[in-house]
């Protein structure tokens, strides 16, 4: 655990803010160096997508994080931005330094676990705050750019070299639990894109929703927007491949503001579920 604290708190120290991504790129390379295997490429524009091997037997599947935070802290942020943590609590700008970390310490422990090989997909502007509230704080005043933007571009760049995932997990942080802790899976992304999904995909979506659930039947069910909804949607669009695309979040608050926190217990309880759930993936998705 001190290991993955020690990520998320140098992740969430670098001012990457929305259109910034750039400002994290060297330091995700760095991370990645400790990765027996992996290999990263930057996606146009400011997209990473990282391969790590594993058990060759069992298809990929792909982990996701977007890479920007929200500026909170206007035209001249500070080098590192704050970070606290006490008893319970990681405190700072953890949205999504949270999702960034868990990705690459499950990579991390790829080498020493059995698990599939896996794809890293981290996304730029998966924040839309900044481009309602503060444009002129973005690259060119926002102009060009939209929400999930990333998602999208890295999904289309996986369609393109033919490398789809069996299945894509999106690790961000969720507000629903207004203070409490928590952790929440969302799988049902045709409900905020107005994409229906073929039967296979709606299958195969269950299978593993009740697989997180047979490893942790506490798991609060619900939806929100985030990236996941935008690769369910590029990577299904033409009814071929039948991908399922979930989302597994630790509760934040306050949320979308300075000084976001997340309890230690659900980081740590997402982390287990992740390393259950990818021993486990081979089992059928």
């Amino acid at each position: 655990m001190e290991k993955l604290i020690s990520l998320i708190r140098d992740i969430a120290r670098v001012p990457s803010f929305s259109s910034y991504e750039e400002n994290i790129h060297d330091l995700i390379f760095r991370f990645m160096e400790s990765v027996p295997g992996a290999n990263g490429e930057r996606v146009p524009d400011n997209n990473l997508v990282f391969q790590v091997p594993g058990d060759d037997s069992r298809s990929p599947v792909a982990l996701t994080a977007h890479l920007d935070k929200i500026n909170h802290f206007g035209t001249s942020p500070p080098e590192a931005l704050p970070f606290e943590q006490d008893e319970e609590r990681l405190i700072g700008q953890l949205d999504n330094a949270v999702g960034l970390a868990l990705c690459i310490s499950l990579a991390r422990l790829s080498a020493e676990r059995s698990f599939p090989p896996l794809m890293l997909l981290f996304s730029e502007m998966e924040e839309s705050f900044g481009l309602k509230n503060h444009p002129h704080l973005l690259k060119n005043e926002g102009k060009g750019l939209y929400h999930g933007m990333g998602a999208e571009r890295i999904s289309r760049y996986l369609i393109r070299e033919h490398l789809l995932p069996s299945a894509v997990i999106t690790l961000d942080t969720t507000p629903l639990f207004k203070g409490d802790p928590g952790v929440a899976l969302y799988s049902g992304h045709w409900e905020f894109t107005g994409q229906q999904p073929t039967d296979r995909e709606r299958e195969r979506t269950d299978r593993v929703r009740d697989q997180f659930l047979s490893i942790d039947p506490d798991l609060f069910l619900s939806n929100n927007t985030n990236d996941y909804l935008h690769y369910g949607a590029e990577l299904n669009r033409d009814g071929q491949t039948d991908i399922p695309s979930l989302a597994l979040e630790p509760a934040i608050f306050p949320y979308h503001q300075k000084n976001e926190a997340v309890y230690l217990k659900d980081i740590a309880r997402v982390h287990d579920i992740m390393v259950r759930w990818l021993e486990r993936s081979g089992q059928g998705i």
